[in-house]
């Protein structure tokens, strides 16, 4: 969509950049493969989702949970200012109108938008995964939904379904190993993503699975999320091949820098959340190099089925 508004282009690229620089480092290095255009483009789109959650939670650039906050109502906030953006009209939040300002250079479908708003909505009403089903409808509209809406932006037609499919995986991989490394911190913040059936399973009664007597269990519970990660990174590794080549160097990077988050989670078995998982600079620079390579490298021709993972909704409907 044409916006009607002035926006200021190279504040809205200044904000973005400093907003991811940062919310996520791994994605702040993983963007710089990206050709200037697109990276731009991947920054404003951030910098509007992070605003955007960091107002779901109380939080700033995913920091400490303010106390009292009302959810509901930055979600109505969140929703009227998307509205303007769409509109073309200036909100005078700089997030919002680096949104707005890249709706007049790419055409991100409004039910692309509002299947991520739908994730912001889950948290704002405490949410919680009764099956495996539906943790990953979670991943989709806070993560899958995000990775279509990356895809648009590096030039995928909004036609072609199945790549999206693929831009979607990668997204809902990414939220897999989010949510395996981050169990003790949803814990400490009255959260849990982990499926009550997968819980019942493992006999672990519900809101006691950091209780020392179920770590063991609960490492159970990490491989499964890491195997299931791991899945949806080899499809969207896959997906990635119709990218442009900077594009598919930069994807394939932070594929493999967030693919490792699930693999030291499961790695360290009961001692997943002693402390925080992460990727270390060398092993970042590792998988560039190696993204890099492979990019130059003839693209994989075997197929990798999608059978039996999760497909999102189609046209950007809510489900």
């Amino acid at each position: 969509m044409q916006g009607t508004g002035v926006y200021d282009a190279h504040a809205l690229h200044g904000f973005a950049h400093d907003s991811i620089l940062r919310g996520s480092k791994s994605f702040a290095l993983a963007s710089q493969l990206f050709d200037r255009e697109t990276r731009e483009r991947v920054w404003l789109l951030y910098a509007w989702c992070r605003a955007a959650d960091d107002l779901t939670d109380g939080q700033d650039h995913g920091g400490a949970m303010a106390p009292g906050h009302d959810a509901q109502a930055a979600l109505a906030r969140i929703r009227a200012l998307t509205d303007d953006a769409f509109a073309g009209q200036p909100t005078g939040d700089p997030a919002f109108d680096a949104l707005g300002f890249l709706l007049t250079e790419v055409a991100i479908p409004r039910g692309v938008i509002d299947d991520i708003i739908a994730g912001f909505a889950l948290d704002a009403d405490d949410w919680r995964p009764r099956s495996e089903a539906d943790l990953l409808r979670y991943c989709y509209h806070v993560a899958g939904a995000v990775g279509v809406a990356m895809a648009l932006v590096m030039g995928i037609d909004p036609a072609d379904e199945a790549t999206l499919d693929r831009a979607c995986d990668l997204g809902i991989a990414f939220q897999l190993a989010n949510i395996a490394r981050d169990v003790a911190e949803d814990a400490a913040a009255d959260r849990c993503y982990l499926p009550v059936e997968w819980l019942v399973e493992l006999d672990i009664p519900p809101g006691q699975h950091m209780h020392p007597a179920f770590r063991s269990r609960l490492a159970v519970m990490a491989k499964w999320l890491a195997e299931m990660a791991g899945e949806y990174e080899a499809s969207a590794r896959w997906g990635a091949r119709k990218l442009p080549p900077r594009s598919r160097w930069a994807v394939l990077a932070a594929a493999g820098i967030y693919g490792d988050i699930a693999r030291e989670v499961r790695a360290r078995g009961d001692h997943a959340w002693d402390h925080r998982a992460s990727t270390t600079r060398l092993a970042k620079l590792g998988w560039i190099a190696r993204a890099g390579w492979s990019v130059l490298r003839r693209p994989p021709q075997r197929r990798i089925s999608r059978d039996g993972l999760w497909t999102r909704p189609r046209s950007g409907a809510s489900g």
